[in-house]
This record gives C-alpha cells, sequence and structure tokens, in this order.
C-alpha cells in the first residue's frame, strides 16, 4: 500500500434502520370526545351497574319495612236490596311501631271469594250517617270512621271503621276465602290486614 494514498473511510450502509412505531397512534379523523374514548370498558361498567343496584334494593328493602301493624276486629255486611251489592263495615286497629309519625294516605279492601277477588276504596266518612240511616244494622258494632290523613305518632294507636262495597251478595261474603284491607302511608309501606 502507498503511503501517499489517503484513507477513505468505509461508505455508510445503504440499508436504513426501521423506523421506530410511535407510542400512540393518532388518527386526525378519530373524535375525542366519544364514550369510546372517555368511558372504561363496557363489561366493567355492566358490572358496577349490576353492584349499584344490588346496594339499593338492599338498602330500599331494609329501610322500608312496614313498621307498623294491626288488625281486623271485627266484620259486618248488610246486603243492598236489587243490586246485587253488599256494603261492608270493618273495624280496624293500627299500632305505629316506627320512629316517625304514620300519615294514612289511602285505605283500601279486597275479598277473595269462589266468584273471583274484588277491590274497593273506602267510603268517605261524610257518607257514613247516610249508609246508617238507610241499613241501621250495620251500625250495631261500629267505631268512629277511620279517616285518611290520620296521623299516628310513634308507638301509639289508632281504631276506626271503614266501609266498602263489593258485588256479591251477602252469602257469597260470608263464604269468602279472605278480606284484607290496605292502610297504605304516605312515606312507608303498605300494612296490609288479613282475616
Amino acid at each position: 500500500m502507498r503511503e501517499d494514498t489517503p484513507i477513505t473511510p468505509p461508505l455508510p450502509s445503504t440499508t436504513v434502520p426501521p423506523a421506530e412505531e410511535p407510542k400512540y397512534k393518532f388518527d386526525i379523523g378519530e373524535e375525542f370526545g366519544t364514550a369510546k374514548r372517555n368511558l372504561p370498558p363496557a363489561k366493567i361498567l355492566a358490572i358496577a351497574l349490576v353492584i349499584l343496584v344490588a346496594v339499593a334494593a338492599i338498602v330500599v328493602f331494609t329501610q322500608s319495612r312496614p313498621s307498623s301493624s294491626g288488625s281486623i276486629e271485627s266484620v259486618s255486611a248488610v246486603e243492598i236490596p236489587n243490586q246485587d251489592s253488599i256494603l261492608v263495615a270493618i273495624n280496624l286497629s293500627l299500632h305505629n311501631g316506627g320512629e316517625k309519625p304514620f300519615y294514612i294516605h289511602t285505605l283500601n279492601a279486597s275479598v277473595s271469594t269462589e266468584m273471583g277477588d274484588f277491590k274497593d276504596e273506602a267510603a268517605s266518612p261524610i257518607d257514613f250517617d247516610r249508609y246508617f240511616r238507610a241499613f241501621p244494622e250495620l251500625k250495631q258494632h261500629t267505631l268512629e270512621p277511620l279517616k285518611v290523613e290520620t296521623k299516628i305518632p310513634p308507638g301509639g294507636d289508632a281504631a276506626g271503621t271503614i266501609i266498602v262495597s263489593f258485588p256479591l251478595s251477602k252469602e257469597a261474603f260470608d263464604k269468602r276465602k279472605s278480606l284484607k284491607v290496605i292502610v297504605q302511608p304516605y312515606d312507608q309501606r303498605a300494612v296490609v290486614l288479613s282475616k
């Protein structure tokens, strides 16, 4: 080798190393305000929703058990002539075992017979005198009317009579399978009384 010949450095290789993949792909046409980008996967959301509903159901069930109780004390019925129906006077007693006042919102009764099930809302106490004049035997064992909006304080009791009507004969009513009175307060579960 000659000393006067300059040494040329080796030429760099012509192969270009592969470009590194970017950590994040960015597609300019993709929208970033969508649920796909902002929410966790649907499976996780479904599991969280099921757990939330289960917890809410448990809380509602345990907090809304009827804390009040009562009973149907007596029942008397009279047949309305030429109408195939009866008037029924039902004496009730209620006890508020809760920690807050019990306000009666509605009073309903239902009867189950061989002919079927029948329901009625309690008559207004204003009509009681008219019923008692027309059917004196209905009044024999009645108490003061139990009214909607009656307030029963915590630990308190209330008793009274409701009057309902069913499209039955007295004989069919006397052979009934069951009689229920549903006392629905404003902010608690209903109290169902059976006889």
